[in-house]
């Protein structure tokens, strides 16, 4: 007679016991029956094989003279709190059952039992853990839905909703993610985004800026350090990628880091592993990492101060910011949450935007991009007395008057030379974010140049 179907893959099943005859007995059986059978022989053995094998069910039985089958049911919940353990036993008792049950059996069978007894058990043991399995998928599906929706960082210019797609395409994975972009475009924003609609989501999310620690404090804060490893080590010390573990690591501005440093974090990437500062031995990590800079590393390994192999372990997935003067679709949208978020905090009404005010924002290249947007509402919203801002409470250089532009709505009589030049000079630095040593290479010429040429227009 055919056996029952078992749904999903076949479970595989760690059998416990010390007598090798019901051990091979049931292993048959259990082959047989479409499981696949593990044994362990003895209570030891099987505590042993439980975190390695991580078994979909346990059978075991309850009295064996090195380690009890109660504490094997005690092990496995620890490793996997899901499991279904079946206890079997030649001496039953109602006490014996109940402490079982309240120890979190799946079920307790007594000896001798029917095969086909313990094959039932063992199927509903099978439907329960699927179902289980399931469960947590839909509840984690959910949860994904609720924060894309609710959770999404804000923005609908088509350069951000890519970034966003992007995001969301790889954050179920575990891959390694490099973020790209100027200091102020939302690098860690994305950054959690991109853990909170991972499966890593229920665990820590944690940050460290590499470019604000000196290399011997940022080697101990990544990796950890033992007591006596060097002066002032009173202690043992838990490094952030051990401290991450099974969640998401985030280092920004990594392009700061040295070669020593480098080296060390490629290592992570390879073997999934650390060693503290001071230890002879390597601690294992179970961390997704995120990284991001702006940078351009590969320029950055040309000139030989970032690590190419480093690069090509942590650039996986690379998703690119785009600067806010790309984006001025999302300007209104942006300044709309901070002026609420600010209105939250301060216990007070939300203060509108004058038209005019808000004309100010789109016409300013915002060279710090959202950063400095949030910086400067955060100023207007302190300056102004009544319920609407005025342009006067922004920053003088938002609202600074740009030079006219060469083509406009009237045509300009017979423009100089000068003037075309001195036009197309200030609409590369509008394009480059007022960043002058970039605007010089767009141009093709010296730095030095074309701050004489700003002096002379009164503009340097």
């Amino acid at each position: 007679m055919t056996p029952p179907a078992l749904a999903g893959d076949a479970p595989r099943v760690l059998i416990v016991d010390d007598e090798t005859g019901i051990l091979e007995s049931l292993r048959i059986l259990l082959k047989n029956e479409g499981f696949i059978p593990f044994t362990a022989h003895g209570g030891r053995a099987g505590v042993e094989r439980i975190p390695e094998l991580r078994p979909d069910i346990v059978l075991t039985d309850v009295r064996m003279p090195d380690v009890s089958g109660v504490q094997v049911l005690s092990t496995s919940r620890q490793v996997d709190p899901d499991v279904p353990v079946i206890l079997m036993t030649a001496q039953a008792t109602l006490q014996s059952a109940m402490q079982a049950v309240n120890e979190g059996a799946f079920y307790y069978i007594q000896k001798p039992f029917r095969n086909d007894e313990l094959l039932a058990i063992l199927r509903r043991a099978a439907e329960h853990r699927n179902l289980r399995a399931e469960n947590t998928t839909l509840k984690q599906e959910i949860k994904r839905r609720e924060r894309t929706t609710s959770g999404r960082p804000i923005g609908r210019s088509k350069s951000w909703l890519d970034v966003l797609r992007l995001a969301e395409t790889v954050a179920p994975t575990d891959s390694t993610v490099l973020i790209t972009g100027e200091s102020g475009t939302g690098k860690e924003v994305i950054a959690r985004y991109i853990h909170e609609l991972s499966t890593r989501a229920d665990n820590s999310f944690l940050s460290i800026n590499c470019g604000a620690l000196p290399e011997s404090l940022l080697e101990s804060e990544l990796f950890g350090h033992v007591k006596g490893s060097f002066t002032g080590a009173v202690k043992d010390k838990t490094g952030l990628f051990t401290a991450a573990n099974q969640g998401t690591f985030f280092l920004d501005e990594i392009g700061e880091t040295t070669a020593s440093i480098q080296v060390k974090l490629l290592r992570v990437l390879q073997q999934r592993e650390v060693i503290p500062v001071g230890a002879t031995e390597a601690v294992s990590v179970d961390t997704r990492v995120l990284a991001a800079t702006n940078r351009d590393l590969e320029e950055e390994i040309k000139r030989g101060s970032f690590r190419p192999d480093l690069f090509y372990r942590l650039n996986v997935i690379a998703v690119h910011l785009p600067p806010l003067r790309q984006r001025q679709d999302d300007i209104p949208l942006l300044a709309e949450s901070f002026l609420a978020r600010s209105a939250t905090l301060r216990h007070e009404s939300v203060k509108m935007l004058r038209d005019d005010t808000l004309d100010a924002l789109m016409a300013y290249a915002w060279p710090g991009n959202v950063r400095e947007l949030e910086n400067a509402l955060e100023r207007a919203v302190i300056l102004s007395t009544g319920s609407v801002i005025d342009p006067d409470a922004l920053p003088e250089r938002v609202t600074a008057r740009r030079a006219e532009p060469l083509v406009s709505e009237r045509t300009p009589v017979s423009p100089t030379l000068e003037a075309i030049e001195r036009a197309y000079i200030q609409w590369v630095l509008q394009n480059e974010g007022g960043n002058k040593s970039r605007a010089a290479d767009m141009l093709g010429i010296d730095p030095s140049t074309l701050y004489r040429k700003l002096a002379r227009y009164g503009e340097a």
